[in-house]
């Protein structure tokens, strides 16, 4: 079982905007990758320093400021000081288990989304946090191991024939917004190709193996239900909201998340009423061949009990016990015995009991 709040508990006791990383221990070096960029030129370097970050903060140009790790509370704290982050959403940040959301401030907005991932080394479903920072000029973005999901926006910076650097801050946080959401739909081809194997294996011969999956499944889908419920409010309320720093023109691509996300939660209630059904035909498939198990079992004893009783009459062994001293007795018993068990048998096919 999960342990959802194992982990939190070690902020028991602490004030409020206490920075104290919550989620699985890292040891590895944050990395702190610059991208600034506007129609005419491209920038992208990584940092060794937060500090080198700072000068970006008011240039006219759209900065893009990537931290890969958010374990270490001095480089989240000289960030928050800088870009004046208030100290309870720098929290927020560093609790990986954050549900998804969406803050208003004056001066940028607070976002936090979850990302989901197959983890190549554990075979299984992982959830990463996503955190954004959307000011005027400026995004910036938090997580742990997500780098390589944003290879394609890098990509398209670079490239100019793409109309993403015409666009500001706010079309940068869209298009972080957009892969983190397309991400659900890579993990839900895999589930489908999952459900695919299921249902064969329920055809053909189910195991225990299929109750595994189809309850690994389940699980799976229920952290994603989890996930992106919150994360359709978030991306509503952005749409819908009327903070200067999201224009009209983006609003129009923020839709269409949204309308993704609508078809995701849908997938997601599909898939586990097919689960559900999966489930009933396990059951069924079950208990059909205990049932087949027992008739077996059932028949060969009711045979057998004529059988018993013939043999345990001739089986006394009375003095006086007719046909004892017979020449012919003892086959034309076994005759008997046999001839009951065939006409038994010829009767149990006749009722299609066989």
């Amino acid at each position: 079982m999960v342990n959802l709040f194992k982990i939190k508990s070690k902020k028991a006791g602490l004030p409020p905007g206490s920075l104290v990383h919550v989620g699985e221990q890292k040891t590895e070096k944050v990395k702190i990758t610059i991208i600034d960029y506007d129609e005419t030129q491209f920038q992208e370097k990584e940092v060794k320093s937060v500090e080198e970050c700072f000068p970006y903060k008011d240039k006219p140009t759209v900065t893009w400021i990537d931290i890969n790790g958010v374990h270490q509370v001095d480089i989240i704290e000289k960030i928050g000081k800088e870009f004046a982050l208030h100290p309870l959403v720098l929290e927020d940040v560093m609790n990986t288990g954050q549900r998804p959301k969406i803050d208003y401030f004056e001066d940028y907005i607070f976002i936090v989304l979850k990302i989901p991932y197959y983890h190549e080394e554990k075979k299984e479903l992982s959830i990463e946090q996503l955190s954004l920072f959307l000011g005027k000029t400026f995004v910036l973005s938090f997580h742990e191991d997500a780098k390589y999901i944003f290879k394609p926006i890098r990509d398209r910076l670079e490239t100019v024939k793409y109309p993403i650097r015409k666009f500001g801050a706010d079309y940068l946080a869209y298009t972080l917004i957009d892969i983190a959401i397309d991400n659900y739909f890579v993990i839900m081809e895999n589930i489908e190709n999952k459900l695919d194997d299921i249902e064969d294996d329920l055809l053909e011969k189910p195991s225990t193996k299929t109750l595994h999956a189809i309850h690994n499944l389940k699980r799976e889908l229920l952290f994603l239900n989890k996930s992106l419920w919150p994360s359709r409010e978030v991306i509503n309320s952005l749409k819908r909201g009327e903070s200067p720093l999201v224009k009209a023109s983006t609003k129009i691509y923020l839709r269409d998340v949204y309308d993704h996300t609508i078809r995701i939660i849908e997938g997601i209630e599909t898939f586990r009423e097919m689960l559900t059904g999966m489930m009933d035909i396990y059951l069924s498939s079950v208990s059909n061949k205990m049932n087949e198990i027992m008739m077996f079992l059932t028949i060969i004893g009711t045979i057998f009990i004529p059988l018993t009783f013939i043999t345990g009459i001739y089986g006394m062994n009375f003095k006086y016990m007719p046909e004892l001293k017979w020449y012919w007795g003892y086959p034309t018993v076994l005759a008997i015995m046999l001839g009951i068990g065939v006409i038994m048998l010829f009767f149990f096919r006749r009722k299609k009991w066989l």
